[in-house]
C-alpha cells in the first residue's frame, strides 16, 4: 500500500485525522515536531511516526511516503518547506489552509511540482471543500457566469490553530478577483447575505477560494464575505485559547456557506451547501481526498479540490446538503 504521512498529527484537527485514516485501514505515517506527543500517539494508533520541523525535511524522511498531509498551522510558516520538500522527493501534498497567501505559493510552485511528478492541492478541509463544489456547482446553474460572491457563516468556538491562520489571512489585506486578477480591495464594505435564517452581515475577507474558484470556474470576478456568529475573532494572546471545540460544542453548530452567481444575462443564481462542523468535517474530508490520491485520482501541478475530485465531493461526507434557492 502507498503510505499516508499525516503532518502536524499531534494538533487538535491532525489527531482527528490520523484516528480516521487509522481506523479506515490507511497506511500512515505521523509526524511533526514534539517527540513525546507523537510517540504517545504513534502506541495509540500501532503506527510508525518520524520527527522533523519543515525546514529540516529530507527526502529520505519521506521515504516510502506518497502524499503528505499537511495539518500543521499556521500555513504561512510550514506550507513551503513542505511543498518544496514534496516536490524535491516526489511526494503529493495537501493541506487544510484557508489562507490566501498558501494558495499563491501553490500557483508558483505549480510548473515545477508538475516537471517532478507531483501534484500540489491546498484546502481539502472547511474550507475550501465545500465553498469550491458549491461554486462550480452554482456557476451551472447560469449562462456564461460573469460573478461570484461567496459568503461563509462560522459558528461556535473557533479553535487556537484557526486564530492563528485568521491572523495570516487579514494580514494578507482585503483583496478580490476583477476581469481576473487578484486586485487589492481596501475599500471593500460588508455585505448582508442569507444562509436559511434571515439575513447576515458579513464582513469581507480574503480567503483562497480567490484562487480556487478562479481556477476550477473561471469565473472572472470573485469576492469573499464571513459571518462570525459564534464567538467573535479573540483579542489578544492567542496561544492562551482552548485548542478547540469538544465534540459536544461541535455538534452544536453546523457550517453554512451561500454562492450568488450572476450570468452574462443578468441572471443570479443563489445556492447554499451545510454541513456537519467545520471542525468534524476537516478531518473527514482531508483523509478522503488523500485517500482518493493515493489510489490515483491526481494531475500533476497545482490543483483544486473540486476539478480533481468532482463537484460532488462535498456531498460525499455525510450530513452535507447543496439547496438551490
Amino acid at each position: 500500500m502507498k503510505k499516508l504521512m499525516i503532518y502536524g498529527a499531534t494538533g487538535y484537527m491532525g489527531r482527528m485525522a490520523a484516528k480516521y485514516a487509522a481506523a479506515q485501514g490507511l497506511d500512515i505515517v505521523v509526524a511533526g515536531r514534539n517527540q513525546d506527543r507523537l510517540r504517545t500517539l504513534a502506541a495509540q494508533l500501532n503506527v510508525p511516526y518520524r520527527i522533523f520541523t519543515p525546514d529540516a525535511l529530507t527526502p529520505e524522511t519521506l521515504n516510502g511516503v506518497a502524499v503528505l498531509l499537511n495539518f500543521a498551522g499556521p500555513f504561512a510558516q510550514t506550507a513551503k518547506a513542505l511543498m518544496q520538500s514534496c516536490i524535491n522527493a516526489g511526494v503529493d501534498y495537501l493541506d487544510i489552509t484557508a489562507e490566501i497567501k498558501v494558495y499563491e505559493l501553490a500557483e508558483q510552485l505549480g510548473a515545477e511540482a508538475a516537471e517532478s511528478g507531483v501534484m500540489l492541492i491546498p484546502g481539502v478541509g472547511w474550507d475550501v471543500v465545500p465553498t469550491d463544489c458549491l461554486a462550480v456547482h452554482a456557476a451551472h446553474r447560469v449562462h456564461a457566469p460573469q460573478s461570484i460572491k461567496i459568503a461563509l457563516q462560522v459558528a461556535g468556538t473557533i479553535s487556537r490553530g484557526s486564530a492563528l491562520s485568521i491572523s495570516e489571512i487579514v494580514s494578507a489585506g482585503l483583496l478580490a478577483r476583477i476581469d481576473g486578477s487578484l486586485v487589492a480591495t481596501p475599500a471593500a464594505q460588508p455585505k448582508s447575505f442569507d444562509f436559511g435564517d434571515g439575513p447576515k452581515l458579513c464582513a469581507p475577507l480574503s480567503f483562497g477560494d480567490l484562487i480556487t474558484t478562479w481556477h476550477s470556474t473561471g469565473i472572472p470576478n470573485i469576492s469573499m464575505f464571513v459571518h462570525f456568529s459564534g464567538d467573535p475573532i479573540p483579542e489578544g494572546d492567542i496561544s492562551m485559547l482552548p485548542e478547540g471545540p469538544d465534540a459536544q460544542q461541535r455538534e452544536a453548530h453546523r457550517a453554512r456557506a451561500v454562492a450568488e452567481v450572476t450570468g452574462g444575462d443578468g441572471t443570479v443564481a443563489r445556492s447554499i451547501i451545510e454541513t456537519v462542523n467545520g471542525y468534524t468535517y476537516t478531518p473527514l474530508a482531508a483523509v478522503e481526498a488523500a485517500r482518493r490520491v493515493l489510489a490515483g485520482e491526481r494531475r500533476l501541478g497545482f490543483e483544486t479540490p473540486a476539478k480533481l475530485l468532482g463537484t460532488g465531493f462535498a456531498e460525499s461526507i455525510a450530513g452535507t446538503t447543496i439547496t438551490d434557492l
